[in-house]
């Protein structure tokens, strides 16, 4: 009988129930591994990404966002970050933004490079309103503070984003033109029906007015005295 070395470190497998201590433990010895997350102290590793229900509406979503981090200095953005938000909670949102530790934002990069604390804005793609996205995932982020949270359900063709109010999250609604606009970043503005359609252009096009607006602009001014 042969018996396992004391010091072995098991796999990660989706179903687990482990403390974040240990699964950071076998995250990081598992190279391989792309993207792994603990959920209420339940480990899920995610499966292989297909192209247009992932990969490209991912890549589309973080081209509007860069749009937005490249003109609001203090403001970062993460692809894939691991985000260590509680003892019981690890996720790797698909991407984030935070407003610099410096300048007031709530969450911190650790020593060992780690997101630790609630970004403020926090994006996820969703294969439909079932998944774990829009049910688990989204009472962790909203008990730990993300101030707005985005699903994109790809499938469905629906996009939803909600913002903290009162300790509970409601719905942001388009105006007349069909944009959305969010309350904790001044000036993100987002043609919700374009990115669905992937008209990246005109998503393009009400950024960038978003961008030029004048509550963006106090916003800047806003961080710079901070």
């Amino acid at each position: 009988m042969v018996k396992a070395s004391a010091n072995r470190i098991l796999p990660l497998e989706s179903g687990d129930r482990l403390s974040r201590q240990e699964f950071e433990r076998r995250y990081q010895a598992m190279l391989h591994l792309k993207k792994a997350e603990l959920i209420e102290g339940i480990v899920y590793v995610a499966a292989a990404l297909r192209f247009r229900s992932h990969a490209e509406p991912h890549g589309n979503l973080m081209g509007w966002l860069w749009t937005y981090k490249i003109a609001t200095p203090a403001v970062e953005l993460g692809d894939n970050p691991t985000v260590r938000l509680d003892f019981d909670n690890e996720p790797q949102p698909d991407g984030v933004l935070l407003i610099e530790e410096s300048v007031g934002g709530q969450a911190r990069l650790s020593d060992d490079d780690y997101v630790e604390g609630a970004p403020e804005f926090v994006a996820e793609i969703a294969a439909s309103s079932a998944s774990l996205d829009l049910h688990d995932k989204k009472r962790v982020y909203r008990r730990n503070g993300v101030q707005e949270y985005l699903v994109w359900r790809v499938l469905e063709q629906k996009l939803d984003w909600f913002s903290l109010q009162e300790g509970e999250y409601v719905s942001l609604l388009a105006d007349e033109t069909g944009v959305v606009k969010s309350l904790t970043f001044p000036g993100l503005w987002l043609s919700v029906a374009d990115l669905i359609a992937g008209n990246m252009q005109s998503v393009l096009a009400v950024s960038q007015k978003g961008l030029k607006s004048t509550e963006h602009g106090e916003f800047l001014q806003k961080l710079s005295q901070r």
